[in-house]
């Protein structure tokens, strides 16, 4: 008989699913992340702020009505405001656009990975990165905090986490959106960064100027303020430990007429997150449609 009858057939090894393809690429952009002198220096700055309000005695102080823990995370969160979203523009319109100048491409089209399942194991795992020190700083605070016998208000603990994490997501998304659409790592570092500065502004110099120079109606003024995802963060933060917004003064009303307070609560964490989505959603469809190489 033909030798060929009895050849052995070769048994190809079946492809990894896309859900290992997914926590491949994760894996890859954390420890990625972990060789990155930024992330060192990012982590750094939150146990440093932690240990500062520890030091200044916050979790046994009281002031304005806030005492123990509830200063302390009055304090951390408008720390974390001004600080998170500069560092998470400007660490992550480096993924793809760095990628694109370091030709990376190249090597990932010749892999069995598609460029969906890419993209995602990238967000999710700055996501994952971005966050974690953040969190990990808040639950020093928590143990320091019941090491030294002070009631801790889990509730305002969990929303304000979560109002933190939706800061990190938000950022994350239009980071991502900044670092598709651009060629470069300089430009996108520069755009990131006028972003940045354009949403600080708009917080409250660019407004009262306008409420003040043009007599703009003071619903129009608190409209345009709440679509800037910094002063809703604000906003929303404020409200957990303030719920009248007292120190918002008479805009407080206009905010309350509009929404009330779970109508806001409830915006504070939808807009966030829907803005977050919609701008990596956006970023995904440049990244597609653009030359990868």
């Amino acid at each position: 008989m033909d030798a060929q009858t009895y050849r052995t057939p070769v048994r190809m090894s079946p492809q990894p699913g896309r859900m290992a393809l997914l926590a491949a690429t994760i894996r890859l952009d954390i420890a990625e992340a972990f060789r990155a002198r930024w992330f060192h220096f990012y982590t750094l700055v939150f146990v440093a702020i932690v240990g500062i309000l520890m030091s200044f005695g916050l979790t046994e102080s009281r002031v304005m009505g806030f005492t123990g823990l509830s200063r302390t995370l009055v304090t951390y969160t408008q720390l974390a405001m001004a600080i998170l979203p500069v560092f998470v523009l400007i660490s992550t319109v480096r993924t793809i656009a760095g990628d694109r100048e370091a030709g990376v491409y190249e090597y990932m089209l010749a892999l069995p990975v598609p460029l969906g399942v890419w993209y995602a194991g990238r967000l999710i795992g700055r996501f994952i990165v971005a966050t974690a020190p953040v969190a990990l700083a808040l639950v020093v605070t928590l143990v320091w905090g019941m090491a030294k016998g002070a009631n801790v208000p889990w509730t305002l603990v969990l929303l304000d986490l979560a109002f933190i994490v939706m800061l990190v997501w938000c950022f994350l998304g239009l980071g991502f959106l900044i670092s598709a659409a651009t060629r470069t790592t300089d430009v996108a570092q520069t755009v990131a960064f006028l972003v940045w500065l354009v949403l600080v502004l708009a917080l409250d110099l660019v407004l009262l100027g306008l409420l003040i120079r043009q007599q703009i109606s003071a619903e129009l003024v608190v409209g345009i303020a709440l679509m800037n995802p910094l002063q809703v963060f604000r906003t929303g933060s404020m409200l957990l430990f303030d719920p009248q917004l007292v120190l918002l003064g008479p805009a407080a009303w206009t905010i309350f007429d509009v929404f009330g307070e779970q109508g806001f609560l409830v915006w504070s964490f939808a807009y966030p997150l829907g803005l977050g989505a919609l701008s990596s959603a956006i970023g995904y469809w440049l990244f597609r449609r653009s030359d990868l190489p």
